[in-house]
């Protein structure tokens, strides 16, 4: 058998011995600064886990705090562009309203002047038509006509005329 497959009683021992003292150095001055190496490093990870979870949740909030107030905004708008749009319709109903009074106005204005004019028209055709009538009877009778006679023809004649 070769020699380093050999089981060699003293060379245990001092590898037990070496092994225990390595431990105990270990244990003595690393272990402890290791230790708390790694558990300030566990701390620092679930710290930032924590910070990270608790930005998420705030990020979140935000979020739908946001989402929120843009649907406030746009119901908002959405209020004011039908206010707008009512205002509107109720200055084109007004406006129309008021150009259909003028409108009324003006034709009965027109028609109380046509009527003014109808009959200022009529006054002036029978005053016309009396002394066309007593022009052609004093020229027809030869002689002129007198109060009553004058008066009686004139009335007969224009009474015919509005009867036609």
């Amino acid at each position: 058998m070769p020699s380093f497959l050999e089981m060699n009683p003293g060379l245990i021992i001092w590898t037990l011995i070496n092994f225990g003292f390595f431990v105990f150095i270990i244990a003595k001055f690393f272990y402890k600064p290791m230790r708390q190496g790694l558990e300030a490093r566990e701390n620092s990870i679930a710290e930032a886990i924590s910070n990270a979870d608790k930005a998420n949740t705030e990020a979140l909030s935000i979020l739908r705090e946001s989402k929120e107030k843009i649907a406030g905004a746009q119901q908002e708008m959405m209020a004011i562009v039908r206010e707008g749009k009512v205002q509107a319709e109720a200055m084109v109903r007004k406006a129309a309203d008021e150009a259909e009074l003028v409108k009324q106005q003006k034709l009965a204005e027109s028609a109380r002047e046509i009527e003014r004019q109808k009959d200022d028209a009529i006054k002036a055709l029978r005053t016309e038509v009396s002394t066309l009538v007593v022009d052609a009877t004093e020229k027809l009778l030869g002689r002129n006509l007198q109060g009553d006679d004058h008066k009686r023809i004139v009335d007969g004649y224009v009474n015919e005329l509005s009867k036609n």
